[in-house]
């Protein structure tokens, strides 16, 4: 348990990251790329920015603004940034930067452009082998863990006795630990559920009520499935290894949940922000923050339009966000499709 953890982003995921490892008395190499933040928190011991209730013991933190110094010093890194800033922040590294090196991708996106998994696209990039990939879903909003209050975790990697071992130094009395083997079905599952969030929101926003919004959010899961199913089709077609995934597991339908119900929610209320006639620009700017969902929402459809899954909710939440649909006629016509 003595590996050098790096952590690299500086919002609200990636503070709740350092926190839970910090409770653990662990040592991290934090990159954080603005550096008046990097004064305030060795000042203050907490960041102004994001979850700024949480206080820090800074012994045990290596604040730098040089991503290559911290890539170097960590065997383990762990990837919090936003999906769409993730190949500018990591382009400036030499392609052998990750060699011998454990992945901890706490990503809930895809690489816009590419429409890659993270892991893939470390592998094209960096040739990063998938054994030393592992991810981090939830169901688990940062603002509860600042709070301590109990959440769950699911890490996902292929070797199931390292995978406990890299979840075994994030539990805590408030923060417990779930293993699988399901590392592309958990990645996408992630993804869907933003998008499917800002629908909940939009819905919310629109003055539809609870009794809409389960019967939309029971939908949103049998979507998901059947687009897992079609990209596994997809994949074995290409010859690639097709995964079982527990859709009644937490990092399915407990992270669908969540994400879709919770005020903590960036995605919902982002959405929520758009069914009441805010236009993306202005909800981005009100939001401060990235909600993963709005990009997320082109690179499924572009994915998808690869795989030919029936989505209609994914795909009205996309027209709503980049064809300018209305949001009342694209949700009077889902209105009609549920069941």
């Amino acid at each position: 348990m003595g590996n050098h953890i790096g952590i690299i982003g500086s919002g609200s995921w990636a503070t709740a990251l350092a926190k839970i490892l910090t409770d653990n008395n662990q040592h991290i190499h934090w990159w954080i790329r603005n550096e008046e933040t990097i004064r305030h928190m060795q000042l203050r011991h907490h960041n102004k920015h994001y979850l700024t209730s949480v206080y820090f013991d800074t012994s045990l933190l290596q604040l730098n603004n040089d991503l290559a110094e911290v890539v170097k010093a960590s065997d383990i890194i762990i990837l919090a940034v936003p999906s769409a800033f993730l190949r500018t922040v990591l382009e400036t590294l030499a392609p052998d930067a990750f060699a011998g090196k454990k992945v901890v991708c706490a990503i809930k996106g895809l690489v816009p452009g590419t429409n890659q998994l993270i892991n893939d696209y470390l592998a094209d990039v960096f040739k990063l082998p998938l054994e030393q990939y592992f991810t981090i879903t939830g169901p688990c909003h940062a603002e509860e863990v600042a709070s301590e209050k109990l959440s769950y975790l699911t890490f996902s990697g292929i070797n199931a006795a390292e995978t406990e071992t890299m979840a075994a130094r994030f539990n805590t009395e408030y923060l417990q630990t779930i293993v699988n083997k399901d590392v592309m079905g958990v990645q996408f599952a992630s993804v869907l559920k933003n998008i499917y969030a800002m629908g909940a929101g939009i819905a919310h926003g629109l003055e539809y009520g609870d009794n809409f919004l389960s019967v939309f959010i029971t939908n949103c899961f049998r979507e998901m499935q059947e687009f897992l199913e079609k990209y596994e089709q997809y994949q074995a077609g290409t010859g690639k290894e097709v995964t079982v995934h527990n859709y009644n597991a937490s990092a399915y339908l407990g992270d669908l949940l969540v994400t879709c119900y919770s005020l903590h929610s960036r995605n919902r209320t982002f959405g929520n922000m758009i069914g009441k006639g805010y236009t993306v620009k202005a909800a981005q700017l009100e939001l401060n923050m990235i909600a993963e969902g709005y990009y997320a929402s082109r690179c499924i459809f572009e994915i998808n339009e690869e795989i030919g899954a029936y989505m209609p909710i994914a795909q009205k939440v996309y027209a709503i966000l980049w064809e300018q649909m209305r949001t009342e006629e694209a949700f009077l016509e889902l209105e009609k499709g549920l069941i």
